[in-house]
C-alpha cells in the first residue's frame, strides 16, 4: 500500500520535531551549562523567546496531522502503533503545556541576566527533567509513525 500524502507530512513534521527537541535536549542545554552564569540566563531568555515561536509551529501541526493521519488510516496494519504514536504527542502537549511552557512565561516576562531569581539553577534543571521527557515523547511519536508507515 502506498504511503499518502498526509502521512508523508506527518513523518516530515514528526521528524522534525523530534530533532528540535532531541537537539535542545542533548545539544543546546548542556552547552548553556558550560557558560558563566550572566552568559547562561541570558542565552536562555534569548532561546525561549525565539523557540517560543518556533516549537509551537512545529508541535501544533504535527499533532493535528498526527490525529487525522489515525483517523483517515482507518484500522489496518499500523493502527495501534499510529494510537501509540498519537498518545505520545499527547504526552508530549501535556509535558509542554504543563511543564515547560510555564516556566518559559516566567523566563520570558521576570528572567534578567543582571539581576538573576534566586532559584534559577533549580528551575533550570526542572527545565531539563521535562525536556529529557519531551525529547523522549517527541523521539518516540516518530519512530511509532515510521514503523506504522513501513507497516502500511
Amino acid at each position: 500500500m502506498a504511503i499518502s500524502v498526509l502521512e508523508l507530512l506527518g513523518l516530515f513534521l514528526g521528524g522534525l520535531l523530534a530533532g528540535e527537541e532531541l537537539v535542545v535536549r542533548w545539544g543546546v542545554q548542556p552547552a548553556l551549562r558550560r557558560l558563566e552564569d550572566h552568559a547562561h540566563i541570558e542565552a536562555r531568555v534569548s532561546l525561549v523567546r525565539r523557540l517560543m515561536i518556533v516549537v509551537p509551529a512545529l508541535m501544533i501541526p504535527t499533532a493535528l496531522v498526527g490525529a487525522a493521519v489515525l483517523v483517515f488510516s482507518g484500522t489496518g496494519a499500523g493502527f495501534a502503533l499510529r494510537c501509540a504514536g498519537v498518545a505520545s504527542l499527547v504526552a508530549f502537549l501535556l509535558l509542554s503545556f504543563l511543564g515547560t511552557v510555564p516556566i518559559n512565561i516566567t523566563v520570558n516576562d521576570t528572567w534578567s541576566p543582571d539581576n538573576p531569581p534566586a532559584d534559577w539553577r533549580k528551575v533550570v534543571v526542572r527545565w531539563e527533567q521535562i525536556d529529557t521527557f519531551r525529547a523522549g515523547t517527541a523521539t518516540l511519536a516518530f519512530v511509532l509513525f515510521l514503523v506504522a508507515a513501513a507497516l502500511g
